[in-house]
């Protein structure tokens, strides 16, 4: 049972980035996938999840509006769509599941992708 995620980078402010996770091992689809974020000396933040069978998004206000996520089964992927990215979107990112699909214990976690917004 295996999550990664990938697709970090470098970005110039305003740019965009489309980060992925993939599951091997087991399906997503009635997981709930949560992405998270943790900068330098930071805590972890949640930055969105999408529930189990795709009931329920959740943003919190500083991202809402910026980034989408959403769910391929046929790919067992999940996304995150990030526009308008801004130097404090700057962090290592991670996703993770949560078995019962309601966004909130995670069960499993990928390896981080680093993001860093700069120019």
């Amino acid at each position: 049972v295996q999550l990664q995620a990938y697709g970090g980078g470098l970005v110039q402010p305003g740019g965009s980035l489309k980060l992925s996770c993939t599951a091997s091992g087991f399906t997503l689809n009635y997981y709930a996938i949560g992405w998270f974020r943790q900068a330098p000396g930071k805590g972890r933040e949640l930055v969105s999840c999408i529930s189990g069978s795709d009931v329920a998004t959740y943003y919190p206000y500083s991202v809402k509006g910026r980034f989408t996520i959403s769910r391929d089964n046929a790919k067992n992927t999940v996304y995150l769509q990030m526009n308008s990215l801004k130097p404090e979107d700057t962090a290592v990112y991670y996703c993770a599941a949560d078995y019962w699909g309601d966004c909130r214990k995670y069960d499993y976690w990928g390896q981080g992708t680093q993001v860093t917004v700069s120019s």
